[in-house]
């Protein structure tokens, strides 16, 4: 219960009071109407979709197989990093997953047993999706913390980067800069770059093993050390430049510069201690969707933003089709609490304040539930704001919400398929033996006719007999002298004469039977 109190108390001042709501539905004078405010997603644990990148190529241990030893016994060396057993292998994926219990899965690179060329790795972290910072980056070492290493963030994923931290045990030799702590930063500067020595001294791997890019301490300038005063931050945004973007990206990037030395030199008769081993990064963060959404999805392989104010795109970055009457703006954090929305306005539209994606062109009051609908959508949309797709129909992804094409025919078989219906990638529910996106295809051991039929013969397992050929699954073409389905029955007729023995017996009696009967009929 304590770890979860904790977290609450950890990310409660950063997500309540404060655009959590993109509207409501108020009733003035004027009749009832949407009230917009401006609105962002609550904050989420990026790392679950992030997309990891390791390089140089071969930097990651196991390829080879190798031995490497702790600074605890250098000279105890029989920990073995092997990628092709799974229980020795430290992939990327292991920075980014869930911990085992009791145990910590983590990435390793190779030892340093090229010395003295440099042991360089980078560790890139993409989201296909512009994101903002809430809390502390905090990455987790195993055996030891680099001595010297860097941060960076893009804003044009990936294709350029800037700086956002540096880190090293001593700043002035390996970058030139003066040692500096985020505490000792004001108002007029805190978006400045940094290099810190706090992370980067010998601790032993056992004690210390985090490395922080402080947020909370930025947003404590403003907010107060509890962050019980966000509203002053988000006032700041506004009016501070490149405030708001010092804590925006679209990917990150660790370069790993060196590796923990133990607190001494290197000591070139033992290079199998030198490595780095990542078992965790932590990034909490919201999607920035331009104060137009409150929520964030992951869909289609990226996180997008449900965008309101009539806006649309992954950040809500453009206006709609059909509400380009005015030029689009990011919300606005003011005035406190509610913001400004800055929605897109419709061109000429009879609408009001009801949003319908052009749809449909009446609106109803449902007065018990207090809702508003809209009434007879149109373009084979359905759903209170014409949002969904009728039955029979699925959404064309590549469409937004107001085009009229927005809403694709499932155009399932109807001989294949269950029923008219679809799912929303526009595969229909196939009948048994039938397959294919509109059920218009037959598995292996069936053929079509009036829907797919099971086979009656086949090359494998339902073999025409008796040097019978397969016509298309269909039937058996037998041979002369042969019959039945699988060609297995003999013919027994005045051409063939290759009769089974029950077949001879029935035609002698038939035989004596119609004797019998023409000398009775003599004998009359």
């Amino acid at each position: 219960m304590l770890p979860l109190f904790a977290l609450l108390a950890h990310y409660l001042p950063l997500a309540l009071g404060h655009y959590d709501i993109c509207k409501s539905w108020v009733t003035s004078d004027d009749g009832p109407s949407w009230e917009y405010y401006a609105c962002q997603p609550k904050p989420m644990v990026m790392k679950e979709y992030a997309i990891i990148k390791v390089d140089p190529p071969g930097i990651t241990c196991g390829d080879p197989a190798e031995y490497f030893c702790t600074h605890e016994n250098p000279y105890l060396c029989s920990d073995e990093c092997d990628a092709s057993t799974p229980d020795l292998a430290h992939p990327p994926s292991h920075m980014v997953d869930k911990d085992e219990e009791g145990m910590a899965t983590y990435w390793q690179s190779v030892t340093w047993k090229r010395y003295p060329e440099p042991l360089v790795a980078n560790i890139t972290l993409s989201w296909n999706k512009t994101i903002e910072l809430t809390d502390d980056i905090v990455v987790t070492f195993e055996y030891g913390r680099p001595t010297a290493m860097m941060l960076e963030k893009s804003l044009d994923y990936g294709r350029t980067w800037h700086p956002y931290q540096y880190y090293a045990d001593d700043c002035i030799e390996a970058f030139g800069m003066n040692p500096k702590k985020v505490v000792n930063l004001n108002a007029s500067n805190v978006t400045r770059v940094l290099c810190t020595e706090d992370y980067s001294r010998w601790a032993g791997s056992k004690k210390e093993k985090n490395v922080l890019f402080e947020v909370r301490e930025r947003f404590a300038i403003f907010a107060g050390p509890d962050l019980r005063k966000m509203e002053n931050l988000y006032t700041r945004m506004e009016s501070a430049k490149g405030l708001k973007d010092f804590f925006t990206f679209t990917d990150l990037r660790l370069r790993l510069l060196r590796p923990a030395l133990g607190g001494t030199y290197v000591q070139r008769d033992n290079l199998r201690k030198y490595f780095y081993a990542i078992s965790n990064i932590e990034v909490t963060a919201r999607c920035k969707c331009n104060l137009h959404s409150n929520a964030c999805n992951f869909r289609e392989g990226a996180l997008q933003c449900e965008c309101e104010h009539n806006t649309t795109g992954q950040d809500c970055g453009r206006c709609k089709k059909s509400f380009r009457n005015r030029s689009w703006r990011s919300g606005s954090y003011t005035p406190i609490p509610h913001g400004s929305p800055n929605s897109c306005a419709a061109s000429g539209s009879a609408l009001g304040n009801c949003e319908c994606y052009g749809h449909s062109s009446r609106c109803s009051f449902i007065d018990f539930l207090n809702v508003v609908t809209c009434v007879s959508c149109k373009h084979n949309t359905r759903g209170q704001h014409c949002q969904h797709c009728r039955l029979g129909f699925y959404r064309n992804v590549s469409a937004e919400l107001d085009d009229e094409n927005v809403c694709i025919q499932c155009n399932c078989n109807q001989q294949g398929s269950e029923h008219e219906r679809c799912n929303e990638t526009g595969d229909c529910v196939c009948r048994p033996g039938a397959t294919g996106t509109k059920c218009d295809e037959c598995y292996l051991g069936y053929h079509w006719r009036q829907g797919c039929q099971p086979n009656v013969c086949d090359d494998e397992l339902l073999i025409c007999q008796n040097g019978g050929t397969c016509h298309q699954g269909q039937r058996c073409i037998c041979p002369s002298g042969f019959k039945g389905a699988l060609c297995q029955d003999a013919k027994c007729d005045s051409t063939h004469r290759n009769c089974d023995s029950a077949s001879s017996t029935m035609v002698i009696s038939v035989l004596l039977l119609v004797c019998t009967l023409l000398l009775s009929l003599e004998g009359i």
